[in-house]
């Protein structure tokens, strides 16, 4: 009898459980406070060094492919600058990296409208491991005097990990992420050995001092490390608010 009320137990618990999973809301996982403090970055746009993989050049998308379906990418190449083209969604790189240093440069539209996170938002995804926003993101929004959730700000690890300062720039003028990336590295049976650790230098400014992951990015709920996976690319996302599309360049990459 007393097995049997354990049991009757341990399972009107896992019901429990998953009921209030089934209730869980993104404004759950989002923080406000403390506000990261307000820093003028310095100039620190500069060029690939020569052991670098240039992922864009400034003119073609020959290391992307869709991330939906591995095509060709489809975003727009003009003027040394490459715009998010949402109708065709996120695109990726077609190689696939552990461990490296990126560097890229990022553009909010002058003109841009929409408030919180519906301004001038995308990500770059340091793994891409499956379609649409599965991986780790690092947010990329406009953080120049638009409030949201300091964990989904320019800089955050979106949803985890919030920025040590808020060195963002005015709309229109270039930004920039110089990112050290450490894969998670996985035993032989699947089970997790040593988790993803990220450092983010945004305008030059330390924002994430090797932050550990705690897994891929949730929009709703808590992350964690579920599923085993090795070298994975670099994504770029389209999102799907109603703002004007940013723009990047300059991109490249150096493995470790």
């Amino acid at each position: 009898m007393k097995s049997v009320f354990i049991l009757t137990a341990l399972m009107a618990g896992t019901f429990f459980m998953a009921g209030a999973q089934d209730k869980a809301k993104p404004e759950d996982t989002e923080t406000w406070e403390p506000v990261p403090k307000v820093v003028t970055p310095g100039n620190t746009f500069r060029d690939a060094p020569s052991d670098a993989i240039v992922l864009f050049n400034g003119k073609n998308l020959d290391e992307w492919v869709q991330n939906s379906d591995g095509s060709p990418a489809k975003w727009d190449v003009k003027d040394d600058i490459l715009t998010v083209n949402k109708q065709y969604g996120n695109i990726e790189t077609k190689r696939k990296f552990t461990n490296y240093q990126l560097h890229l440069e990022w553009r909010v539209p002058a003109n841009i409208s929409g408030t919180g996170q519906a301004r001038g938002n995308s990500g770059v995804f340091l793994a891409s491991i499956g379609k649409g926003d599965a991986g780790y993101e690092l947010q990329v929004l406009d953080s120049y005097n638009n409030k949201t959730y300091v964990n989904g700000m320019a800089g955050s690890l979106y949803k985890q990990a919030i920025p040590l300062a808020n060195p963002g720039r005015k709309p229109g003028e270039w930004q920039t992420y110089d990112v050290i990336w450490n894969a998670p590295v996985y035993n032989a049976d699947g089970t997790l050995k040593s988790p993803a650790h990220a450092t983010v230098f945004f305008n030059g400014v330390l924002v994430e001092n090797n932050f550990e992951l705690k897994g891929p990015t949730q929009y709703i709920g808590k992350p964690e490390y579920n599923k085993p996976h090795g070298a994975a690319p670099v994504k770029l996302q389209a999102h799907g608010d109603k703002s004007e599309p940013l723009s990047f360049r300059n991109i490249w990459i150096r493995e470790l």
